[in-house]
């Protein structure tokens, strides 16, 4: 039997994508119209409310579901976002969200699973006092809960740490090999165990540290994602390509020449940043890292650039954006996935999503493991 799932705040899916299969998509809501057309697109229309998550009312939400997926916006935790924390407004979505879960504990409907996904800046927004509220929310609804940061880079070329809170409903009889007793480097940063340190006593009570899995090596590079022949993109001309290394530093400069030194195809992704000029100003700088490793993604907007790329094969250079197939594929999403047709809202799209692999990686060692061992326990014996 699958496993139902509510997905809040669903953009294009990609949660849906993770999970997988043995899941069965029972409640789905974004108030944007363009993400809300890829999801249609992509899994159908069924289940799929366009209202924003501080319009629901318990009639739009089914009977029962094992698991709530929220990836709630990250914009005002992020430093796009200035630092907004839970009082901006967009990031300010996680309380009318949280009111939504609350119903379903009072009307005793409610998942035994709630998973939240986010930028890292949630440990640190406020000073830790974002992270030390929700924690006390979820606490004060009757979960447990822990996190993890999980970086993209274990499964695609893709630098992405994400914070991820898995909060279990209190009773429920957890599995020894699903916790440790203490956190551990790869999933628990210094900052998620500084954020730790700063939830209040019953919080800590209700803390768990979340036991998953190191994933076998990556076997992929940035390269393996790139085309020759890309849509939706053109090459720089020669010009273009000239300008991209005139606002690179010296720094900068010599990646560019130590790549054409190796004698091999070297493929290296930019960014373009506002950096100080050493006399009292800022300048706009070109930044490439050439370590097989995509710069994280993000969406176009609150002063982020498109990430470019810049392949490298002696003393031929050549540039262009990242096309939106290419950012798919770094975020997991196969090449059957469909694409808005307007580049920026395919790349908004896809770099405002959830790695694939890291949600499979979680479903697989976590969540599921977690939901059937409290099913067993519900269950009436033959």
């Amino acid at each position: 039997m699958p496993l139902r799932f509510l997905e809040f705040f669903a953009g294009g899916g990609m949660a849906r994508a993770g999970l997988g299969e043995a899941w069965r998509c029972v409640f789905a809501n974004d108030n944007d119209a363009k993400k809300r057309a890829s999801y249609a697109a992509n899994w159908g229309h069924e289940h799929l409310n366009p209202s924003s998550v501080a319009d629901l009312t318990m009639a739009d939400l089914p009977e029962r579901a094992d698991l709530a997926w929220a990836s709630f916006p990250c914009q005002d935790l992020s430093l796009a976002g200035d630092y907004a924390g839970l009082e901006g407004e967009r990031s300010g979505t996680f309380w009318p969200f949280w009111r939504v879960i609350k119903a379903l504990v009072k009307e005793e409907r409610a998942p035994s699973l709630v998973v939240l996904e986010n930028v890292c800046g949630a440990l640190t927004s406020h000073r830790g006092k974002d992270f030390a509220a929700i924690g006390a929310a979820l606490t004060r609804s009757g979960y447990r809960f822990g996190a993890l940061v999980m970086d993209a880079v274990h499964f695609l070329p893709q630098s992405r740490p994400r914070l991820f809170i898995l909060a279990l409903r209190k009773g429920g009889n957890i599995p020894d090999d699903l916790t440790t007793a203490q956190p551990v480097p790869i999933w628990h940063s210094p900052a998620l165990v500084g954020a730790y340190e700063n939830l209040t006593t019953r919080s800590k009570a209700a803390w768990l540290w979340w036991k998953v899995p190191e994933p076998l090596p990556r076997a992929t590079v940035f390269s393996d994602f790139i085309e020759d022949k890309p849509e939706g993109v053109v090459w720089h001309t020669a010009a273009e390509t000239e300008r991209l290394l005139s606002l690179m530093s010296p720094l900068n400069r010599r990646k560019v020449e130590n790549a054409k030194g190796t004698g091999r195809r070297m493929v290296g992704g930019i960014y373009k940043r506002t950096r100080p000029d050493g006399d009292g100003g800022r300048v706009q700088r070109a930044e490439i890292r050439f370590d097989d490793i995509a710069g994280c993604l993000r969406t176009p907007v609150g002063g982020s650039s498109r990430q470019s790329i810049m392949i490298v094969e002696g003393d031929h250079i050549r540039s262009r954006l990242l096309s939106p197939r290419e950012a798919a594929r770094l975020m997991g999403l196969p090449d059957t996935y469909k694409l808005p047709t307007n580049y920026n809202d395919a790349y908004h799209l896809v770099g405002d999503g959830v790695a694939v692999p890291v949600v499979r990686h979680l479903a697989r060692n976590i969540i599921e493991p977690l939901i059937r061992n409290t099913q067993a326990m519900v269950e009436p014996a033959a």
